[in-house]
């Protein structure tokens, strides 16, 4: 007997061995219990997801001796024979070869005849979208009010090539692409059902290079088990695939994280004796950066089993936010600028090495090349606000209560957030804090009552490491909340105040300008007052 391959034999045979697609699989369902069938179905979506399979587990739902229903016995002559592609009255058409408008005609001669053994007579169309204008024409009549015994099944990838007079006749149906884990599990599943071994990082592999498709994920698994002489290995799959190993990428990664350099080039060289495909290393270098930066905002979200998890956790609590982000944007970039490169290496590199010269400004918390991170800071830092009494402080600060009226001298806080090169989240807290004042180690600040969505633990922890390198040492960062109806002259409210100020400045010497002056009197010329943007 001849072998058959992974993808038919394990083709799913009722809508209850379908995987990926209950959304399909309930409509038809409620349908065919309920005896509410349309007469045309259009099934659409990328390919190997299940189209054809739908449709014929459809037909055999029509035509089961048993009754029509969802649940098709699959042991009558018609299951049986719709199963083994036996059955007379299952009319299937590839319309990519037959696309002339007399196939079409051809086609339909028969539609008036009753079914020779089933309850319906049944036309899967797979790839109608191929069909000719003209064939479309042929159909529009049929599709629209075909004879009881009639249905119509049909399947397209591209589902935007037919004319909306078809769109209109069908109940649509979008298949969609499978999750990598709903393949891994599918191949997991028939790999124990057929007594192949396999190692259990070798299908995530598969089930990626599949790209959703559970009809490629399955022909590459036959693949992979000949390649590997009846074993699924990680190793025979990686050279099968072409894949780079992903120690590589994760080296890559932490050396990012040390900004390392030197050991950046050298991994690069070692890595370009595998002759990479540099595309794919700058894919896979972002799929861990994403899945570091999910792992420092959603912990349970950020685990994923095709990466070390104490890799992913240790970046996290390394690698600041804004780097990540700063990383992940470069990848995507660099792919895009890797066809432009002299050579593919080359682009690759440069890709890296922008990672370490383009980062956000020191203080965000990150790891820097030759820094510090966390609260500590260097041992020579500069005297923080307050520091004059801070021994005396000490000794009467217990870590609560309010401290001494003496001890609340206020710096230049706006110009003190300056120096401490906060970005993003973690700046704009502390632009809408005032100073309340430092008593030992704690420091106080007060919250506008307006901006509390910007109070995170991240942003206060980043706050918190910054104004602890400044003042040269650990500090506890105590915000409170902004009562009563005055409202506090916070940096940001400065700020957008001096915004205002330099506006106004800017509109006022517009309109006193000669030049407008002279366009107005002569031309009765205006000026649009909302366009008008200070030059800074």
């Amino acid at each position: 007997m001849s072998y058959l391959v992974l993808a038919r034999k394990w083709r799913p045979r009722s809508f209850a061995e379908l995987v990926g697609q209950e959304h399909v699989v309930r409509a038809l369902a409620n349908g065919l219990d309920s005896g509410r069938i349309h007469h045309a179905f259009l099934f659409t979506g990328t390919r190997g997801v299940g189209k054809t399979t739908v449709a014929r587990i459809l037909a055999k739902a029509l035509n089961c001796e048993i009754g029509v229903s969802a649940t098709p016995c699959g042991k009558c002559s018609a299951c049986v024979e719709i199963d083994g592609g036996r059955f007379v009255d299952l009319i299937e058409v590839d319309a990519a070869s037959r696309t002339k408008v007399e196939d079409t005609r051809d086609l339909l001669e028969n539609v008036q005849y009753a079914p020779a053994r089933g309850r319906y007579k049944v036309y899967l169309i797979d790839e109608v979208h191929m069909l000719s204008g003209h064939s479309f024409n042929a159909l529009l009549k049929t599709l629209e009010e075909p004879p009881p015994h009639v249905k119509f099944l049909l399947a397209t990838t591209d589902p935007q090539k037919l004319p909306v007079t078809v769109l209109s006749r069908c109940l649509q149906f979008h298949l969609k692409r499978l999750a990598p884990g709903l393949l891994v599990e599918r191949m997991r599943s028939i790999l124990e059902a057929e007594g192949i071994a396999g190692d259990a990082a070798a299908l995530p592999l598969i089930a990626r290079a599949a790209d959703g498709s559970m009809r490629d994920a399955l022909s590459l698994l036959d693949q992979a088990v000949v390649f590997g002489g009846g074993r699924v290995g990680e190793a025979d799959a990686r050279a099968m695939l072409g894949t780079i190993d992903r120690s590589h990428v994760a080296r890559l990664v932490t050396l990012l994280a040390d900004g390392d350099a030197s050991g950046i080039v050298a991994t690069v060289r070692a890595l370009d004796e595998h002759a990479p495909d540099y595309d794919q290393v700058l894919a896979e270098l972002a799929a861990l950066v994403e899945r570091v930066a999910l792992k420092q905002v959603v912990a349970e979200a950020g685990v994923d089993a095709s990466w070390d998890p104490a890799l992913v956790a240790g970046l996290a609590g390394r690698v600041a936010a804004e780097d990540l982000q700063l990383w992940y944007q470069f990848a995507l970039q660099g792919r895009r600028d890797l066809g432009l490169a002299p050579e593919p290496r080359t682009g690759f590199e440069m890709t890296l090495l922008r990672m370490l010269a383009f980062r956000p400004a020191a203080g965000t918390g990150a790891t820097r090349a030759g820094g510090t991170t966390g609260a500590g800071g260097h041992a020579g830092a500069a005297a923080g606000p307050g520091s004059g009494t801070a021994a005396a402080g000490a000794a009467n600060d217990g870590g609560g209560g309010r401290p001494p009226a003496a001890d609340l001298a206020a710096p230049d806080w706006r110009a003190l957030i300056e120096e401490l090169g906060l970005s993003g989240a973690a700046r704009e807290l502390a632009a809408n804090c005032l100073w309340l004042g430092r008593q030992g180690a704690t420091i106080r600040l007060r919250l506008d009552r307006r901006s509390e969505a910007l109070r995170t633990p991240a942003a206060e922890e980043r706050l918190a490491q910054a104004l602890g390198r400044h003042c040269g040492g650990d500090v506890r960062l105590v915000i409170e909340r902004e009562e009563g109806a005055a409202e506090a002259d916070t940096p940001a409210r400065q700020r957008a105040r001096d915004s205002q100020a330099q506006l106004e400045a800017a509109r006022a010497a517009l309109e006193a300008d000669p030049a407008v002056r002279a366009l107005r009197e002569r031309f009765g010329a205006s000026v649009l007052a909302d366009t008008v943007k200070p030059v800074r």
